[in-house]
């Protein structure tokens, strides 16, 4: 994530030339182009539990690996030894006065992986901010150090376009003052939260979150106050986003950084009353089976946290769950929603756990709803340029 050590995997990627079969476990890495160079092919292979832009090719190409994992699972296989670690790569602030550094804005897996490593290898970074929660690491349990000072990567994701802004608005009519929400980076996330600004007594339990979410606390309409599970602090695992959004984080009491087994552990999730799930789709089949991993048979993410908030929140006592996404792609010459998945594709989301489908067209509530209801629901929120077809196909299919 932003913590991504790139300093560090520059240097491995040179070292790595003169070494063989150097595996590299990963979730997303910011700026780790340097570990993906073709000439790094059989000295080392990427193993990804998420898909990133750096190593999507080398995934498709057979030439690194994907691994299908939620994402509370991932700190539950490093620690019971099922995927051994023998060296962990961080990157952490300097130490405080009572000898702890901070793994700053990502914990996720992080903290399970330097729990196990037999060697831990941190960049020291003065940039980097000290957060609360799960985030110290003592210094001393560190084996070698090196101070680097350099930037921690910053995203942008540029201001939401019409359909983006249609879906928020849709979303966030359907959310309610004092709802617990998870949410994700993107478009549609900073889109949703834009038109939060009427709202109140919002809670945030998430496995990350962005800047979109800055102008909510600003105003008190994100207090946490409903919450049961860390009530009055803002639950997450790791932050992508500004500079601002670092400043932010850094020190502040009231934003807890915890490990991803706990914070998207279902059961955990279901204690706060009315969890508000939002998550993405590549494609919706008029059955409602999710794809959010991969296009086609091309694996482009991760299951991410998705499946375990989607449980979570339909556990909570009035929580819902939202998938949305634009009807069309490739400039509108596709849809989204789709008679059948494409050939190859995986469901990340089963269709018994679907709730609410949204896209710019409208909301699908596909609860309780029979695959003849749930194909009427989905054709209705298409683009109106795929229904007919959509509708012709589901006849044929019976």
């Amino acid at each position: 994530m932003a913590a991504t050590p790139y300093k560090m995997l520059e240097a491995l990627a040179v070292k790595a030339k003169d070494l063989k079969d150097i595996q590299l476990l990963q979730l997303h890495l910011e700026h780790a182009e340097a570990v993906c160079q073709p000439e790094l092919d059989g000295h080392l292979r990427n193993r990804c539990y998420f898909v990133s832009h750096s190593t999507r090719e080398l995934v498709n190409q057979g030439k690194a690996d994907y691994v299908p994992m939620f994402l509370s699972e991932i700190p539950k296989m490093l620690r019971n030894g099922r995927q051994p670690v023998d060296v962990a790569l961080i990157q952490v602030s300097p130490p405080d006065r009572h000898g702890n550094c901070s793994l700053g804005v990502s914990v996720e897996a992080t903290l399970a992986a330097t729990s196990v490593a037999k060697t831990i290898i941190a960049q020291i970074n003065p940039q980097m901010p000290r957060t609360h929660g799960d985030a110290a690491i003592p210094f001393d349990t560190i084996d070698y150090a090196v101070e680097i000072d350099s930037d921690i990567p910053c995203l942008d994701v540029g201001t939401p376009n019409q359909t983006h802004l249609q879906i928020g608005r849709l979303v966030a009519e359907l959310i309610r003052d004092g709802d617990c929400l998870q949410l994700g980076i993107g478009a549609i996330p900073d889109a949703v939260l834009a038109h939060l600004d009427g709202h109140r007594h919002l809670g945030i339990h998430t496995e990350m979150f962005s800047s979109g979410v800055l102008p909510l606390m600003e105003k008190g309409v994100v207090d946490n106050s409903n919450k049961v599970v860390h009530p009055g602090k803002i639950v997450t695992s790791f932050v992508l986003g500004s500079r601002a959004l670092y400043d932010f984080v850094d020190d502040n009491t009231e934003v807890v950084f915890l490990d991803t087994e706990y914070v998207n552990n279902p059961a955990v999730i279901r204690k706060n009353p009315r969890v508000m799930s939002i998550n993405s789709a590549i494609q919706v089949d008029l059955s409602g089976q999710v794809c959010a991993d991969s296009i086609g048979d091309r694996v482009y993410s991760g299951f991410g946290g998705q499946v375990d908030f989607v449980t979570g929140s339909q556990m909570s006592e009035g929580g819902r769950s939202i998938i949305a996404l634009p009807a069309t792609a490739l400039s509108g010459k596709q849809s989204r929603i789709v008679s059948h998945l494409a050939s190859g594709a995986g469901v990340v989301t089963s269709r018994a756990q679907v709730d609410y489908v949204v896209t710019e067209f409208g909301v699908a509530h596909l609860y309780g709803a029979s695959l003849k209801e749930r194909a009427e629901k989905l054709i209705n929120i298409a683009h109106p340029d795929f229904r007919e077809a959509l509708a012709a196909a589901h006849r044929q299919a019976g």
